[in-house]
């Protein structure tokens, strides 16, 4: 068979989709190789992805799109593109699917952030942006095979909000990257804290700056640790600065906390790594989470975690790895911080535990599962 992925969003750097696209990939070929490569596997790149990316055998093949999420290349040079692979069968890694492409193809659907948290931004723009959401998910959902979901609280989500089928949705859970690791020498991760400046012991958030992320709540907790519990650390935030939510910023200037609040901005994956293993505490206090990564992430470097109780979170997190608390409430989340670090003994059960739990997400049951549900897909139709 002639199989297609959509790569155009491709990326061995961090987590996300990219992050998803590169992993699936990877292990498609991998899968492929073993059963000796009764498929042809095409990708369908983006620049400079495309030049970048080296096919490692025959079998693989890639081809140039250029065409944005989104936009109308999508919708009309991408569709052209595919129309002339005369694929077998595709998989798109996101909703964004050609409207009009009629050949079969499963897609994963990650959460659906937009549609419970749109953001802010541009009045006009967003209301287009919107509309153009609705349809292509919808479509997405309608014309698909089979959707594929990374957390059973996105399965929910598209049976309660888009009336999906629960028979055509298939749970297959994301893996951790196995660079992520514990690090025993602390020498190791001395050079990064020496960067950022991170001289006390301290708490961590890692991933973008939108509003479900819940940044504010967290600089509130982490104001009354400081500021009422005496407590003597440093937080911590990593990733770009997003003009459309200057809320964070804000929240440390308006509590005086200038000099305890760290942001390093966007860094490398070996500098996570470092903060990952270096601190105290990884907090978590998002408001929705297709699946929630980085909570796993920390545990496997042997961090412990202090997480929502909401949306997928407690599922992938699982019962007893972490500590939960309700993220629309500034005090509970002081609260169970405070807890956790003061608490050695808990401490120690929750690295156990998590590093337990955060080893039965890997990158080749995840590619497997989606092999199987590709090939099951491609047969059925």
């Amino acid at each position: 068979m002639k199989i297609g992925i959509d790569c155009r969003i491709y990326s061995s750097k961090f987590t996300g989709i990219g992050r998803y696209t590169h992993e699936l990939v990877q292990n498609l070929i991998r899968i492929n190789d073993e059963k000796k490569r009764p498929h042809e596997i095409v990708l369908f790149l983006n620049e400079p992805e495309f030049h970048e990316y080296i096919p490692p055998n025959p079998s693989v093949r890639k081809v140039l799109v250029n065409a944005r999420h989104y936009s109308f290349a999508e919708q009309i040079k991408f569709l052209r593109i595919l129309n002339n692979e005369h694929l077998d069968f595709i998989h798109f890694p996101h909703f964004n699917i050609p409207y009009f492409y009629r050949r079969p193809y499963t897609v994963t659907i990650h959460d659906l952030t937009i549609s419970l948290f749109p953001g802010k931004g541009n009045k006009i723009w967003k209301f287009f942006q919107k509309i153009a959401y609705d349809i292509i998910i919808k479509n997405a959902t309608v014309k698909a095979k089979k959707i594929l979901t990374i957390s059973e609280n996105t399965k929910k989500d598209l049976i309660e909000k888009l009336n999906v089928p629960e028979e055509k949705i298939e749970v297959i859970y994301n893996g951790v990257s196995d660079n992520f690791t514990l690090i025993e020498d602390p020498k190791i991760f001395q050079k990064t804290l020496n960067k950022y400046k991170i001289k006390k012991e301290f708490l961590l958030y890692t991933g973008v700056w939108r509003y479900h992320k819940n940044l504010p709540r967290l600089i509130e907790a982490f104001g009354i640790l400081r500021q009422q519990k005496n407590l003597d650390i440093e937080l911590v935030i990593t990733g770009k600065p997003d003009p459309d939510y200057p809320e964070t910023k804000e929240k440390v200037k308006e509590l005086h906390l200038e000099n305890d609040v760290i942001f390093t901005g966007l860094i490398e994956e070996n500098e996570l790594i470092h903060l990952y293993n270096a601190a105290n505490i990884y907090v978590f206090p998002s408001l929705y989470e297709g699946f929630g990564l980085p909570p796993l992430e920390a545990m496997k470097c042997g961090t412990p975690v202090v997480a929502s109780n909401t949306s997928s979170i407690p599922e992938i997190c699982g019962q007893g790895n972490a500590v939960f608390f309700d993220p629309y409430k500034v005090e509970d989340i002081a609260d169970k911080i405070e807890k956790v670090y003061e608490d050695a003994d808990l401490q120690a059960d929750l690295i156990e535990k998590g590093m337990i739990r955060a080893s039965q997400f890997t990158w080749q049951i995840t590619g497997q599962k989606i092999y199987d549900a590709i090939i099951h897909a491609t047969i059925k139709d």
